[in-house]
């Protein structure tokens, strides 16, 4: 089998130090992330575990440890120097980092009542996708839920312009299905469902959806 190809954060090697910057001009970094903590923390149980799935530098999973202290964040991410530069972030204590790949998940089964996936699925091909959401779905608990930030299908030419400005860096095959609007259906044939659509924001490189589904 071929090895899938790794893409970072900022989707080239060498730029994820500039990671934040480009995150915080192009694509209204509070606003999204805030509201995605708030779903991500609606009902939360308390004590509970939430796993941040290609945490990157870790601005999300260190705002969720902030936010909900006595729950148990876990971040995970597979490029040592994006974790190395979360790890130094202020904050940074009150999270468990741990290094690892989408598809292989160092958790057990059913041990996260959470699990936040926030721009990483554009970056792999459908079965990486496939295969992320299956580990995303077996390290949740009964009535866990999934929280997705990515692409969507774009509303508008200038949309359009933007995503495929992106796919030039990312890689078409990872945001080919995003942007004929197939992610959902991708989270629903990984057993989760209903899947709800609670944003869709405008960014310099498309239409970005707030998207949650628990655990069939």
């Amino acid at each position: 089998m071929a090895e899938r190809r790794y893409v970072t954060a900022t989707g080239l090697r060498g730029l994820t130090r500039f990671y934040d910057s480009i995150v915080a001009v192009t694509m209204r970094e509070g606003l999204f992330r805030g509201r995605l903590q708030r779903q991500v923390l609606s009902g939360l149980p308390s004590e509970a575990r939430v796993a941040d799935v290609g945490a990157g530098t870790g601005t999300f999973a260190i705002a969720l440890a902030a936010a909900a202290p006595a729950a148990e964040v876990v971040a995970i991410d597979g490029d040592p120097e994006a974790l190395g530069l979360a790890a130094a972030k202020p904050g940074a204590g009150a999270v468990e980092w741990e290094r690892g790949q989408a598809d292989a998940l160092p958790l057990a089964d059913g041990s996260c009542d959470r699990v936040a996936m926030s721009l990483l699925l554009h970056h792999l091909d459908a079965d990486g996708k496939r295969a992320a959401l299956a580990e995303a779905r077996r390290v949740l608990c009964a009535g866990g839920s999934l929280h997705v930030a990515d692409w969507g299908r774009p509303q508008d030419p200038l949309m359009r312009c933007g995503l495929f400005t992106l796919a030039l860096i990312d890689g078409f095959d990872g945001i080919r299905d995003h942007a004929a609007g197939r992610l959902p259906l991708f989270l629903e044939e990984a057993g989760f469902g209903p899947v709800r659509r609670h944003d869709r924001l405008r960014t310099a490189w498309g239409s970005l959806e707030l998207l949650s589904a628990r655990a069939a």
